[in-house]
């Protein structure tokens, strides 16, 4: 159940990219669940992955060969390859090695990555027997089924693609993500692959998207579980007309505000997916010290499991959310300078039950799909945002059947 209308939208091909599916069986055989994605030579790549210690091996396979001027991504579902020690190292890079043997590459251009159940073995024959085909079937308008592809326990597609125009030339950015649970992502994004056909170094590319994860991918949160393989992957093939991008001209900000969009959109996309979501609820504190301070506010109270079943309940439970501020670890917090609010209606003020509050006011905006928590700590000038959903019963439901 995905909160809101959501449709795939149209994917703009980008120049020097091309997309290719096969369904190779590595856990179900009625869709696809391998995709290759193949770079023009001289592109640029840039990558942020998981920080959780048991990182998975196409990770630490990945991390090794980004330097190394990649060419091609492997992307499996079904599989994790994670928990699975050396062996999984071996397999990850005899899936790399394979590839390069198709693409006419080197191994180390090549950057696998796998997203499914954790601790079983990959399947290294399945995805190496579908490999030839796979790379035949590379074209350059292939989103709509890469994004399919990558999908575990999503209920849809998620896709964002959009033309615009820097100094008189067009550009394009086009990317697909995946993610519906297992999801607190702690540097980008469960699954996250862009593509864009400026010219743009790889520093400055892995500048662009350090900065672009940290208010998208980096501020959601489905469950407040940090998976062991999450990725996010922004590749610049050049084949724009626009000259290289620089620091500090107009055009990197034009740039940066794009790459950003996209990022923005996947990163919700994957909250109103979340796993038996049935509400979005943006969590805004504000007058922050800092911006580290607001985001663990705004945290808090989006892990709390308490907060997010009342939501799925649709209960006015604001103690709950006030509850959740308290032991946020701020020092020196003065409950009696916070206000909080549900939508516009202010439910907490003056360390209390605010006096305008009324439940049916509360009751209102708890039934609805999308709901805003805005947190006032009046400790200083910042300001950030979580995403988050709800707790429903069918959230312990998937994750309860997830290796069946």
């Amino acid at each position: 159940m995905a909160v809101g209308s959501i449709e795939f939208p149209h994917m703009h091909a980008v120049s020097g990219i091309k997309l290719g599916t096969i369904c190779a069986g590595i856990k179900q055989a009625e869709r696809d669940d391998l995709l290759l994605i193949e770079m023009a030579e001289n592109s640029t790549c840039a990558a942020v992955f998981t920080q959780n210690a048991f990182c998975a091996a196409p990770v630490l396979v990945a991390k090794e060969h980004l330097v190394r001027q990649p060419r091609y991504l492997l992307i499996n579902s079904g599989n994790a390859n994670a928990g699975t020690g050396e062996p999984g190292l071996r397999d990850a890079r005899k899936t790399c090695t394979a590839v390069a043997k198709v693409g006419g590459v080197s191994s180390e251009q090549v950057l696998p990555f796998s997203t499914g159940v954790i601790g079983e073995s990959l399947p290294v024959a399945k995805l190496i027997k579908a490999l030839p085909e796979l790379h035949a079937n590379l074209i350059d308008n292939n989103w709509d089924k890469a994004a399919h592809a990558i999908m575990t326990t999503d209920t849809f597609a998620k896709g964002y693609s959009k033309v615009f125009e820097i100094s008189g030339q067009m550009i394009t950015i086009t990317g697909i993500s995946k993610g519906a649970g297992m999801i607190q992502p702690n540097m980008a994004t469960m699954l996250g692959f862009l593509a864009t056909d400026a010219k743009i170094s790889q520093e400055n590319l892995q500048k662009c998207l350090v900065m672009a994860v940290e208010p998208s991918f980096n501020r959601i949160t489905v469950d407040g579980d940090t998976s062991t393989n999450d990725a996010c992957v922004l590749m610049a093939s050049g084949k724009s007309l626009l000259p290289e991008i620089m620091p500090g001209s107009d055009a990197m900000q034009q740039f940066q505000q794009a790459v950003q969009d996209a990022c923005m959109h996947l990163a919700e996309a994957i909250i109103r997916d979340g796993e038996g979501a049935t509400k979005l609820i943006r969590i805004k504190v504000q007058q922050a010290k800092s911006n580290a301070e607001a985001v663990e506010v705004a945290k808090t109270i989006a892990h709390s499991p308490l907060v997010k079943t009342a939501f799925f309940a649709s209960d006015p439970n604001w103690g709950r959310i006030l509850a959740a501020v308290g032991r946020s670890g701020l020092e020196n917090l003065d409950v009696n300078k916070i206000s909080i609010y549900l939508d516009d209606a202010c439910i907490v003020e003056s360390g209390g039950r605010a006096s305008s509050y009324t439940e049916a006011a509360g009751q209102k905006i708890m039934d609805q799909q999308e709901i805003t928590v805005t947190v006032i700590l009046e400790r200083g000038e910042l300001e950030q945002q979580v995403l988050t959903c709800d707790f429903s019963y069918d959230y312990v439901r998937i994750n309860a059947e997830y290796r069946t």
